[in-house]
């Protein structure tokens, strides 16, 4: 008995420690019957930042964003866009360009998507935005396979803040040239 409290004792303090601990009071399977649907609700941008800061990444606001979209490099594949939020969310909307890739599933992408990223002058990873920390998963997912945590940014405010300043968008497969139907 002593020695499993001593392990579980170890393993929580461990869990507590890392970077890439499980916050044990979040819900990370909530159904849909039992839970509400997740709220994006943005912390305060200094929060956002001071979280994606601590894991050893770079955060970006939308301004920093949308200029490196514009940027003529983006053209050019040295600047590139990764969404962190699934299949699903993907297929419906994206920032145009943008390489899905969830770290739920990084075998569906992980291969295809490794030789852009380290051959890019610059990478944003994103997600839904707001308490969304996908994108720093996937942000140091990255990280972990070789792509320069230099290179990486993650933009905290994410599609949810893309979309809401009514900027441009994609639906379907990357550079389907397809505009969604409607922009949030």
């Amino acid at each position: 008995m002593m020695v499993v409290a001593a392990a579980a004792g170890f393993a929580f303090a461990a869990n507590q420690l890392s970077p890439r601990g499980l916050n044990l009071a979040r819900d990370y399977f909530p159904g849909p019957a039992s839970h509400p649907a997740p709220s994006h609700k943005a912390p305060p941008l200094a929060e956002t930042d001071r979280r994606i800061k601590e894991k050893g990444l770079q955060p970006i606001d939308r301004a920093q964003a949308e200029r490196l979209f514009h940027d003529p490099r983006c053209q050019q594949g040295l600047v590139m866009f990764v969404d962190a939020r699934g299949e699903a969310p993907y297929a419906q909307a994206h920032i145009p360009g943008a390489y899905p890739l969830d770290r739920y599933h990084p075998e569906k992408d992980l291969a295809a998507d490794l030789t852009p990223c380290q051959n890019a002058d610059l990478v944003v990873v994103y997600c839904a935005g707001g308490d969304c920390e996908e994108a720093e998963y996937t942000a140091l997912l990255l990280r972990d396979a070789g792509v320069p945590a230099q290179k990486l940014f993650v933009y905290g405010g994410g599609f949810d803040d893309w979309s809401a300043g009514h900027l441009p968008l994609e639906q379907g497969e990357r550079n389907s040239g397809l505009a969604p139907v409607k922009n949030k």
